[in-house]
């Protein structure tokens, strides 16, 4: 089995069965030591046989897959059939039964278990009173055994589940916690790219465009002058550095962002990938909204995430994403026609959903930029995220 935190205690649980399984096989074997019969040979004998059909069987069956399974319920068959032939050679195998409960539990499940121990509890009493005479020690007994099988094996099965679950949990938040680290990564490398483009822009572009104005009015006052070639080539080198400038400036900015900002990457985008996919996004963006580069770039991954939520998931038709902005807020909104869901189950009570994971990465990236999500969708009534923001940080 996997190593969770209750491995040791499944571990103990397995070892006390083995070891209860052989001191109970001792105890028939001793027994016929003491009290020798007609059959008590062919019982020590046969005892000797069922430990050994134990032993292998608990070695044999450690395996996974379909062919494992079918060698367990063998293994199980072969133990019931030698516990059966036993217990009608000497009564003292009726003790045997109570391991064999929990394998029954473990193998077959609760259903076909527990019908299994009822089988067994009541071959055990018969046996008993065949043997010893009918008694009510020897029917309260199996019975009493029975129910603390029963609730040990329950018990066991729920500890494994709770220890499922809570393995199936640390993965989600392993996985997130690196989604979240990976998306901090990006937004860091994409926000210090955005401050490279702007110092570049706003120094050395600018710097090497006011040379070349300056050498240009110079070349033009008196272009027969001498050194007026010396002039020129000094214009063309500043034209020349400043296009490298520009270039380094287009790199540095996210390519869906280098032409005309956060409006026109969207129409892009609608026109382009998200029609082909069978999607009617009207864009209502104006490119006159001045953004910093980081914002640009969170709100264009989450439109891409929410447009790509209403066509995998909602099956939507046509959405709209609407932009509106001052100097102090601004209100993104992605909205589709889909089959909506329900937020609340998509957000806190279901990990099992395919676009829950994608509506976490959006509140993640709001988040970072110190705004908010809100979602408000119901099933069969489309979707509406909108996302918050206060600008006077990014001033």
């Amino acid at each position: 089995m996997p190593h969770t935190a209750l491995t040791p205690v499944f571990v103990g649980l397995r070892t006390g069965l083995h070891v209860l399984f052989a001191a109970l096989a001792v105890l028939v074997i001793v027994r016929a030591v003491i009290s020798p019969t007609e059959s008590s040979v062919a019982a020590i004998v046969l005892t000797l046989v069922m430990i050994a059909t134990y032993g292998v069987g608990a070695v044999k069956t450690r395996t996974t897959g379909q062919s494992a399974r079918a060698l367990r319920l063998l293994w199980l068959a072969a133990l019931t059939l030698e516990w059966v032939v036993l217990l009608w050679l000497t009564p003292e195998a009726a003790y045997l039964v109570f391991p064999l409960f929990f394998l029954y539990l473990h193998l077959l499940g609760p259903w076909w278990g527990a019908a299994a121990i009822v089988v067994a509890t009541v071959t055990a009493i018969c046996a008993l009173g065949i043997h010893n005479g009918w008694s009510l020690a020897g029917v309260v007994g199996p019975l009493i055994g029975a129910g603390v099988a029963l609730l040990i094996g329950l018990g066991y099965q729920a500890l494994a589940r709770e220890a499922q679950q809570r393995e199936t949990l640390m993965g989600e938040l392993l996985a997130t916690r690196g989604q979240l680290a990976a998306t901090e990564h990006e937004s860091g490398v994409l926000a210090e790219r955005a401050r490279l483009a702007r110092e570049i822009h706003d120094t050395v572009a600018q710097g090497l465009s006011s040379i070349q104005m300056l050498l240009y009015a110079a070349e033009r006052a008196d272009p027969d002058r001498p050194g007026a070639e010396h002039i020129r080539l000094a214009r063309e080198t500043a034209a020349g550095n400043l296009a490298d400038a520009r270039r380094f400036i287009r790199e540095l900015t996210p390519p869906d962002l280098d032409d005309r900002g956060l409006g026109g990457a969207l129409r892009r985008l609608a026109d382009s990938q998200w029609a082909a996919q069978g999607l009617h996004v009207n864009v209502r963006v104006s490119d006159t909204v001045d953004l910093p580069m980081q914002v640009q770039t969170a709100l264009l991954r989450i439109a891409q995430g929410a447009i790509a939520n209403a066509i995998q998931h909602a099956h939507a038709t046509t959405a709209t994403i609407t932009l509106a902005a001052d100097h102090e807020r601004l209100q993104f909104t992605i909205a589709d026609d889909g089959e909506g869901f329900d937020p609340h189950i998509a957000t806190i009570g279901s990990r099992g959903r395919s676009d829950s994971f994608g509506l976490q990465a959006i509140r993640e990236r709001a988040e970072q930029l110190g705004g908010s999500l809100t979602i408000d969708t119901h099933p069969g009534g489309g979707t509406q995220l909108t996302v918050e923001l206060t600008l006077e940080k990014f001033a």
